[in-house]
Formats: structure tokens, C-alpha cells, sequence
């Protein structure tokens, strides 16, 4: 995972996401390649703007 990512990842995390979230966090986590496509993409800036992760691109 790159860092980038990761520090996106980390942005969005907590204890009170919903379980959903928080299952889609860990998944986008344990890829096993250094990019996201398109629709992981999509769904990690959607997350940012709901739970205050700020991208930084």
C-alpha cells in the first residue's frame, strides 16, 4: 500500500464509523497493489467528504 493511501485511510478511521465503513476501510487497506481503481477511488472520496478526510492530491 502506498503511503499516500494509507495516510488517506488513516484520515478517515475511527471507532464510531459504521461497521460498513469501517469493513470497506480495512478491505481498501489490505489490497495488495499500489493504486485504487476507478469505483475504490470513487468510494474513498466519497468517505473523505462525509467523514472530514481531507485529500491532499
Amino acid at each position: 500500500m502506498t503511503q499516500k493511501k494509507c495516510d488517506r485511510l488513516v484520515r478517515i478511521y475511527s471507532d464510531s464509523l459504521e461497521e460498513t465503513v469501517k469493513n470497506l476501510l480495512q478491505s481498501l487497506e489490505k489490497l495488495n497493489r499500489p493504486y485504487l481503481t476507478a469505483i475504490e477511488e470513487k468510494l474513498l472520496t466519497l468517505l473523505e467528504s462525509e467523514y472530514g478526510g481531507k485529500r491532499n492530491t
